[in-house]
C-alpha cells in the first residue's frame, strides 16, 4: 500500500500492512510497524523506528539532525512508540552522543500541527503536545503529561505524571507531577484536580495529593522541611511517594 509517487528505500524495514502516501520519502535503516499509516509529503530520515498502529499528516519531519553545535554527525536514533498521532508539520530530531543517543516518543502520543520535539527528548505514555509547543533538547515527559499550544520548555526540565501546562507559558524549571501550571516564567496554580478526576483518581488520592501539595507549597517550608512533614503525616499511596520522589531528584529545581 505504497503509492507510486512514494520513494521508499529498499532497506527500509516496512511491515506489508503500512500505507505510505504520494510524495513521501522513506529512508534507509528506517523500521515502520504495521497498521501505521503516513499521509503524504512525510519525510522519515535514516534511524528512525515507528511503532504499530501509527498515524502520520502531511509534512511530517521525522529524524532529522540535532539542532545542537555540540553534533558531529554520529549514529543516533528517533523512537516512536505504537499509536502515536502526528499532526502537519511536526519535527522530532534524532539524539545526540552526549545526550544519549535517542530521541523517545511513547506510546499513544498526541502531538499537533506544528509542534517540536528536540534532541534526546523523552515522552512517557499519552503525552498530547498542543499546535506549536516545543521541546528544547534533553527534555523527559511524564505519563499523561499535557503540554498547552505556544508553550517552550527549556532543556533539561522534567515535566512529572499527568502535569497540565497551560498555552503560551515559558517553562524553565521542572514541573511537579499532578500539578497546573501556566505563564511565563510558569508558576503552579494548583493541583490538576479534575484532569486527575477524568483519569480516574480516587476522591481519597486526590485529597490526599492535596494535602502533599499544602505541605510543600503553601507553608513556606524549605523542600526537606515539607518531606519530612510530608512523610510523617499523609498516607504513602504510589502517588504520593511519586510526587515526593521527583521532588527530592530534581536538579534543575522545582517550580514553585
Amino acid at each position: 500500500m505504497i503509492h507510486p509517487t512514494a520513494i521508499v528505500d529498499p532497506r527500509a524495514e516496512i511491515d506489508e500492512r503500512v500505507q505510505i502516501g504520494p510524495y513521501s520519502i522513506i529512508a534507509n535503516n528506517v523500521s515502520i510497524g504495521s497498521g501505521t499509516q503516513i499521509a503524504a509529503h512525510v519525510v522519515v530520515e535514516p534511524y528512525v523506528s515507528i511503532g504499530s498502529n501509527c498515524r502520520i499528516w502531511p509534512y511530517v519531519a521525522i529524524g532529522g539532525v540535532p539542532q545542537s553545535l555540540k553534533f558531529q554527525g554520529e549514529t543516533t536514533y528517533v523512537k516512536i512508540g505504537q499509536g502515536t498521532m502526528i499532526r502537519e508539520f511536526v519535527t522530532i530530531h534524532r539524539g545526540t552522543e552526549f545526550g544519549g543517543g535517542v530521541t523517545e516518543v511513547g506510546e499513544e502520543n498526541f502531538f499537533m500541527a506544528y509542534s517540536h520535539i528536540a534532541h534526546d527528548c523523552k515522552t512517557g505514555r499519552k503525552v498530547i503536545m498542543a499546535n506549536n509547543a516545543t521541546l528544547a533538547g534533553h527534555i523527559t515527559i511524564g505519563d499523561y503529561a499535557t503540554v498547552g499550544g505556544l508553550v517552550a520548555i527549556h532543556q533539561f526540565v522534567k515535566v512529572g505524571d499527568y502535569a497540565f501546562i497551560g498555552g503560551k507559558s515559558a517553562v524553565v524549571k521542572d514541573i511537579p507531577p499532578y500539578v497546573i501550571v501556566s505563564g511565563d516564567r510558569a508558576k503552579l496554580y494548583g493541583l490538576n484536580a479534575v484532569g486527575l478526576k477524568r483519569y480516574g483518581f480516587s476522591k481519597n488520592t486526590i485529597e490526599l495529593l492535596k494535602k502533599t501539595y499544602r505541605i510543600v507549597f503553601r507553608l513556606g517550608l524549605t523542600i526537606h522541611e515539607a518531606v519530612q512533614r510530608v512523610s510523617a503525616e499523609v498516607e504513602q499511596v504510589p502517588e504520593v511517594v511519586n510526587f515526593i520522589n521527583f521532588i527530592k531528584s530534581s536538579s534543575r529545581g522545582i517550580t514553585r
